[in-house]
């Protein structure tokens, strides 16, 4: 079987703009694969979990393809638990796409194409899913990836801070995202945090979540 056959369950693909990272701003496709093994707190994409319909690589590179840009982030659910995902990252690659990777960090990125931008959550706390967080993984980190880190309370803060020194993750990769727990935390209270601790990260707010209605699915 040629990789453009093997399959993949799929949740949605959509064209919208890039809320999160880095890459925020930027018209993307999003190709949001189904399942997920985690169950965090504040996650707002439950719908994953389940729903979604097979379809072969080939035809998602072709769904791709149709809204002509240059832009696309593998999503999900947890995108690493299928392992179809890895060649159909490939074929993105070759197509001369930039393909963006959002993954828990509880799975092995080591084996994802080197051209891919890894996008790796590190669970906090609050996430209730701490302990899945696969710390190994901080070693295959590169100047191409960023770290995440979802943050609801000063417990979290604490604990995100720590890591980001004990793993001089701002040396180790592009950036690190802070991001708060939309509607759980006041945001101004980690900036004020982060200003106050010189922390080199980047504070983040999921912009899709202002331009339309927060739960709304598909932008």
């Amino acid at each position: 079987m040629s990789d453009r056959e093997k399959k993949l369950t799929i949740n949605e693909i959509y064209f919208s703009v890039q809320g999160e990272s880095t890459w925020a701003g930027l018209p993307c496709v999003f190709v949001r694969l189904t399942f997920c093994d985690l169950r965090c707190t504040y996650c707002d994409t439950e719908y994953a979990f389940y729903e979604g319909k097979k379809q072969s690589l080939g035809e998602i590179v072709e769904a791709v393809a149709l809204h002509d840009c240059p832009l696309v982030e593998i999503t999900g659910g947890e995108p690493l638990l299928q392992k179809n995902v890895l060649p159909l990252m490939t074929l993105l690659a070759d197509a001369s796409r930039t393909v963006l990777l959002e993954t828990s960090g509880a799975h092995d990125i080591s084996p994802v194409d080197p051209r891919v931008h890894r996008i790796m959550d590190l669970k906090t706390p609050g996430s209730g899913e701490v302990a899945r967080n696969l710390l190994s993984n901080i070693e295959h980190l590169t100047e191409r990836d960023e770290v995440k880190f979802v943050i609801g309370s000063r417990e979290d803060y604490e604990w995100s801070r720590e890591k980001v020194q004990e793993h001089r993750l701002a040396e180790r990769c592009r950036a690190v995202l802070f991001s708060p727990i939309f509607g759980r935390i006041d945001p101004r209270e980690i900036v004020e945090w982060i200003l106050e601790d010189h922390l080199p990260v980047r504070f983040q707010l999921q912009m899709h979540k202002f331009i339309w209605t927060p739960t709304l699915r598909g932008v």
